[in-house]
């Protein structure tokens, strides 16, 4: 199975008649076992897969097959799958099954992309290395000895390892594009609201998105393309159009305005990550796309207001997993309020623990109008930094990450340090605004180096065109 495999190249062969569905699938299940060192799925749906691999397979042999006929798409394990686990990563969910389908898991299947299995993940999504899962953590392809990035960290790696064509990851401040940045894929976030919420178990509720990992701009268009679009079950979910997404991939970027926050090029960003961009800038420039500095100037504050709002919907979030409903529930328990506390304390891991103790002191009396209420009130500000922006250019060019993959361990027991690797990613999920995340070149060690596209409130069309400009010059 080639590592870097598109749906482009398996469809090819497909229509020639050259492979089948079933064998496309066989292959993808051979590599999701050769990789298990890598630890990337929690659960691998063997015999589900290849039934459904054989269905497609009759359906493209009738003339029938859906737009991702014979694409072999991973799901993070933060997304319900009717009559499969879903634990979030964590000991507190460890036995649920869910009962129904995400909207986001449903439109795939309904066009025919092969479900393989589930994937590791940041317990609940929160971390950026994908060590806080509650079954071990998840290596990184392109080197063990370091992170994928997290918290959709194993859904990056069954991509980037050759396991699957495209996967399904959540970006709550950056968690489908750090880890993309990290392991050489592309990552999309999506526009808060264009993709259905229903069936992805909440970390915060406001930040929150589902999007693709893919090897290709392509690629992840056509996974976009499928499962956005209004859902009655969402009530956040955006009743705008859905626009041809593979239509914006023209390969021309001329007259195209792109700015360069000046606050994204300070201190802090590896110098091999800053010529990697300017790299990107001249390719844009040689290619007649029009380059301006623009300011960002609440960019100061973003990490400290995601972390307070983040913490504190998560708070309220995870207030649910008591051991009353469902979840974890302690053998220990003698009654009511023990049973609250050790199922809480045994089934969650350190870092969700220390997020409901950050958010649950944030919404508390006495502390709400400090902190809680003054980053709802930055954070308006922070989007209407990029409202301002946009008025003068038609998307931003920054890095993703301030750093390529860091060692397993190196930032574990800082979590400042670890919440700082977010600090290029969390603005757009602030703002509400798309994202993506392309490779643009490795440093001095080999480790990939991410570059980020992000776009006014669904303008994915023109971060789409610019991503795909940059991966075909790169």
């Amino acid at each position: 199975m080639s590592h870097r495999l598109t749906f482009d190249v398996t469809r090819r062969a497909l229509d020639s008649g050259a492979i089948s569905v079933e064998r496309v699938t066989s292959e993808f299940l051979n590599a999701v076992e050769e990789g298990k060192r890598l630890n990337a799925f929690l659960s691998v749906f063997q015999d589900r897969a290849m039934e459904q691999a054989r269905a497609v397979d009759r359906k493209l042999a009738a003339g029938k097959g859906g737009a991702l006929a014979g694409m072999v798409v991973a799901l993070k394990d933060v997304l319900c799958m009717e009559g499969e686990r879903t634990t979030c990563g964590s000991k507190m969910l460890e036995n649920f099954v869910s009962l129904y389908d995400a909207t986001a898991v449903a439109r795939l299947r309904a066009a025919d992309a092969v479900l393989i299995g589930k994937t590791n993940m940041d317990e609940f999504a929160m971390g950026s290395s994908t060590e806080n899962s509650a079954f071990g953590p998840v290596r990184n392809p392109v080197d063990e000895t370091r992170v994928p990035g997290g918290s959709s960290g194993g859904s990056c790696v069954a991509v980037a390892a050759g396991m699957a064509h495209a996967a399904l990851g959540t970006d709550t401040g950056g968690s489908i594009r750090q880890p993309a940045a990290f392991c050489g894929v592309v990552g999309l976030k999506p526009t808060y609201g264009r993709v259905s919420r229903y069936g992805l178990v909440a970390l915060s509720s406001s930040f929150d998105q589902i999007g693709p990992f893919a090897n290709s701009v392509r690629d992840a268009a056509r996974v976009l393309q499928v499962i956005a679009g209004h859902d009655d079950r969402d009530s956040t979910s955006a009743t705008v159009p859905v626009p041809a997404y593979e239509a914006a991939l023209t390969k021309e970027v001329r007259g195209k305005r792109i700015g360069l926050p000046v606050e994204a090029f300070g201190e802090g960003l590896a110098p091999d990550i800053r010529r990697a961009i300017d790299g990107c800038v001249e390719l844009l420039r040689a290619g007649g796309a029009v380059i301006s500095d623009v300011s960002l100037p609440h960019s100061p504050y973003n990490i400290s207001a995601y972390y307070i709002l983040m913490t504190a919907e998560a708070s309220s979030n995870l207030a649910r997993y008591d051991g009353a409903r469902y979840g974890h529930r302690s053998e220990k328990a003698r009654d009511l309020a023990s049973m609250y506390t050790l199922s809480r304390s045994e089934g969650f891991g350190p870092e969700t623990k220390r997020r409901i103790m950050l958010g649950t002191y944030v919404l508390s009396a006495g502390y709400y109008d400090a902190y809680y209420r003054k980053a709802q009130r930055v954070r308006r500000l922070i989007q209407n930094d990029f409202l301002e922006a946009f008025r003068n250019v038609d998307c931003l060019l920054m890095p993703t990450t301030p750093t390529t993959a860091f060692g397993s361990g190196e930032k574990i027991d800082d979590p400042l340090a670890m919440y700082l690797s977010d600090i290029y990613t969390v603005s757009a999920n602030l703002a509400g605004i798309p994202a993506i995340s392309v490779p643009c070149g490795r440093d001095g060690q080999g480790l990939p180096i991410g570059v980020q596209v992000l776009g006014p409130q669904f303008g994915e069309p023109a971060i789409l065109n610019v991503a795909d400009y940059l991966e075909q010059a790169n």
